[in-house]
C-alpha cells in the first residue's frame, strides 16, 4: 500500500466534512473525481492510519504529522515556467499578506480560468483548482499543504503552523 498525491486531497476534504460524512459521489463531484479514486482513496488513508477504522473519522494530528513531515518529500512540488493560474502557497488567500513578495513572481497551479501570472507549480491532483475554487476551506488548506511543499523554511513554519490552527479549528466547527 502506497499513498497517492489525491489521498491528501481527499483526506484535507474529509477533514471540512460535517456529520454525516458526504457520500463518495458527493465527494467526488466536489473534488472532481470519481467516486472510485475517492473510495480507493479512503482506503488507502485508513491503511495508512490516517482514518480511524471504527469511525472513519481523519486523525487530524495524524494527518498533520504526515502533510509537515512526509508531502514535502513523497509529494515534491518544483516551480516551472511562467503562466495563468490560481494563486497557490504564500500567494493565496490563506498566507498572502503575511510575507513581503518583493519581486518574486507568484506559484500558481496552472488553469485556464486562472485570473494570475505566476509561476507554475504542478497541484497534487489535476483537479486541485477545480476543486480549491468550489471550497475556500480547502483552498486554503492545499494552499497551505503546498506552501510546505516548496517554501522555504520561514514559508514552512507560517504553514505548519496556520494548518495546525486550521485543523483543530474544524474539528471544533
Amino acid at each position: 500500500m502506497s499513498l497517492k498525491a489525491q489521498d491528501v486531497l481527499v483526506g484535507l476534504k474529509l477533514v471540512l466534512a460535517v456529520s454525516p460524512r458526504p457520500s463518495y459521489a458527493d465527494l467526488a463531484s466536489d473534488l472532481g473525481m470519481s467516486a472510485s479514486e475517492v473510495h480507493a482513496a479512503v482506503r488507502r488513508l485508513g491503511e495508512a492510519r490516517l482514518l480511524d477504522p471504527e469511525s472513519q473519522a481523519v486523525r487530524r494530528e495524524a494527518l498533520r504529522s504526515f502533510l509537515i513531515h512526509g508531502v514535502p518529500y513523497a509529494f515534491p512540488a518544483r516551480m516551472r515556467e511562467v503562466t495563468r493560474g490560481l494563486p497557490t502557497a504564500w500567494a493565496a488567500p490563506a498566507l498572502a499578506g503575511k510575507f513581503s513578495a518583493g519581486e518574486q513572481i507568484p506559484p500558481v497551479w496552472p488553469d485556464p480560468d486562472g485570473q494570475v501570472q505566476g509561476v507554475a507549480v504542478k497541484p497534487l491532483y489535476s483537479s486541485v483548482p477545480h476543486a480549491a475554487r468550489r471550497d475556500p476551506a480547502l483552498y486554503d488548506l492545499l494552499a497551505l499543504v503546498d506552501a510546505l511543499r516548496l517554501g522555504r523554511a520561514r514559508e514552512r513554519a507560517m504553514a505548519e503552523k496556520e494548518l495546525g490552527q486550521r485543523l483543530i479549528d474544524h474539528a471544533t466547527a
